[in-house]
């Protein structure tokens, strides 16, 4: 029953995007970076913003209600289930986001020569 609330808050949360996840989607959805990603996607008890299922990379937009203390727990759920975790302020993302799509590309190509 609870993986199928996950799913149904996956669902709600893909047709309400934020803007930053928005744009991001924009440029991981054509695979420019060369790995496959799908968003809103439920990893143990919590849904990720993004994630490369092949990589196990995922990847969380941060809003004004993140903080690095309240996000620990979190991400180290999500890491117990085999993933890394990379986070960007919603701000960074729609301010930079050519930095944004650098330093996932770095990103990748640390989870690529970890497989």
């Amino acid at each position: 029953m609870a993986e199928k609330r996950l799913t149904d808050v996956a669902r709600k949360l893909r047709r309400d995007m934020t803007d930053a996840e928005r744009r991001l989607w924009s440029h991981l959805r054509a695979r420019p970076l060369g790995a496959k990603f799908t968003r809103q996607f439920p990893i143990g008890n919590h849904i990720v913003d993004f994630a490369c299922r092949s990589l196990r990379l995922a990847i969380e937009c941060d809003g004004g209600q993140h903080s690095a203390e309240s996000d620990a727990p979190r991400s180290a759920a999500i890491e117990a289930h085999g993933y890394r975790v990379i986070r960007f302020w919603n701000h960074d993302i729609l301010e930079n986001t050519d930095g944004m799509l650098e330093a996932i590309m770095k990103e990748i190509e640390i989870a690529r020569n970890q497989h």
